[in-house]
C-alpha cells in the first residue's frame, strides 16, 4: 500500500490488503501490450477520502472498491449516466483535468454470463439488496426485454429491497419497458420452494452476498431446495472461487458462473473505459483461471 505515487492506474478501498486487482489489472495492460504501465494499491480510510483526491486526480484512473463506491460520487467532478442511476463508482478516468466516475460491475456481471452461454432474460432471483445485488439489478434492467427479478433478503432488509424495487420500477419506465420487481425474506422463498412444479422456479439466481466469502467459506445465502429449483446460477463471491452455492449447483448438474469471471469482466470494462483496449472471450478466460489460481496460492496454499 502507499500513501503517495507515480503510478498511472491504483485501486482504492479500506480495508484492501487482500485486493486481485494490481494481477488481473497489470494482465490486462500487458494484454493491451502496455506491460510497463504501473498499477499500484492505496489504502484510503473513509475519514481521509476528500483529502486523497489531488493524489487521485494525478492518476490516469483509478478503481474503486469497498466502502467508497458511493461516498466518491460527490467529490468527481462527473459522472457517467449509468453510474447516476445506479449510485454506485468503481472506476474513474481522468481526462483533461476532468474526473468522471462509472460503474462496471454490471457490465462484468453480464460479460461472465455470456461468456457462460447463458442469458439473463427471464425471472431472476437476486440475493441481496447491497451496492453489488443494485449495480447487477440495473445492469438487467438494461440488459432484458422484460425484466423481472425478485430480491431475497433479511428480514430488516426488506425495507431497503422495496426502495430499490421502487427505483428500478421507475428506471425501466424511463427506458421504455415494463419491468417487475418484487421483495420476499429468506423465509417466504424457502416456503415458495416447496410450491410443486415441473419447471424451475427461476430462470437465474445471481448472489450479490457476501455469504460464502473466505474465510467463512461454509456459508450458503439458500438452501439446496432452492438451488434446485433455478436453472442457472450465479455467484458474485471470488473468494474461495467455487463457493458453498456453486459446489451445490454443480453437484445437481445446474449451470454455474464463478465471481473471478465477473471481477476479470468489470477490470476489462475499465480498459476499455481508460484506453479503448478490448480484450479476446479466451484470453478472459485463460486469465479468469490464473487469477483463480493466483487467488487459491495467496489464501488457500494453493486450493482452488
Amino acid at each position: 500500500m502507499c500513501t503517495e505515487t507515480t503510478a498511472d492506474y491504483a485501486v482504492i478501498g479500506h480495508p484492501i490488503g487482500h485486493t486481485m486487482s494490481p494481477f488481473i489489472h497489470q494482465r490486462l495492460f500487458a494484454l493491451s501490450g502496455m506491460p510497463h504501465v504501473s498499477y499500484q494499491v492505496i489504502d484510503i480510510p473513509p475519514e481521509r477520502l476528500a483529502s486523497s483526491m489531488p493524489l487521485l486526480r494525478s492518476l490516469r484512473g483509478f478503481n474503486i472498491t469497498i466502502p467508497h463506491k458511493e461516498a466518491i460520487i460527490p467529490l468527481l467532478d462527473q459522472c457517467s449516466p449509468q453510474a447516476h442511476a445506479f449510485g454506485s463508482v468503481n472506476t474513474v478516468c481522468t481526462k483533461n483535468g476532468i474526473s468522471t466516475g462509472y460503474t462496471t460491475d454490471g457490465i462484468g456481471c453480464l460479460k461472465a454470463l455470456e461468456a457462460a452461454g447463458i442469458s439473463p432474460e427471464g425471472h431472476c432471483l437476486l440475493l441481496g439488496s447491497g451496492g453489488a445485488a443494485r449495480a447487477v439489478a440495473f445492469a438487467l434492467t438494461d440488459a432484458c426485454t422484460s425484466p423481472h427479478i425478485t430480491f431475497a433478503v433479511r428480514e430488516g432488509s426488506l425495507p431497503k429491497a422495496l426502495q430499490l424495487c421502487a427505483s428500478l420500477s421507475q428506471y425501466a419506465a424511463e427506458q421504455g419497458k415494463t419491468g417487475k420487481y418484487e421483495a420476499c425474506t429468506y423465509s417466504v422463498l424457502e416456503g415458495l420452494a416447496g410450491v410443486p412444479s415441473g419447471v424451475p422456479l427461476f430462470h437465474l439466481l445471481l448472489n450479490c452476498t457476501s455469504v460464502g466469502m473466505y474465510p467463512r467459506i461454509d456459508g450458503c445465502a439458500v438452501s439446496e431446495k432452492i438451488i434446485s429449483r433455478c436453472g442457472a446460477v450465479f455467484d458474485a463471491v471470488y473468494n474461495p472461487h467455487d463457493t458453498r452455492l456453486l459446489k451445490t449447483a454443480q453437484a445437481l448438474g445446474i449451470p454455474a458462473v464463478h465471481g473471478m469471471a465477473m471481477l476479470v469482466w468489470q477490470a476489462a470494462a475499465a480498459h476499455e473505459i481508460w484506453d479503448g483496449s478490448t480484450y479476446r472471450p479466451e484470453d478472459m478466460a485463460q486469465l479468469t483461471e490464473d487469477a483463480a489460481q493466483e487467488m487459491a496460492r495467496r489464501f488457500q496454499g494453493g486450493k482452488k
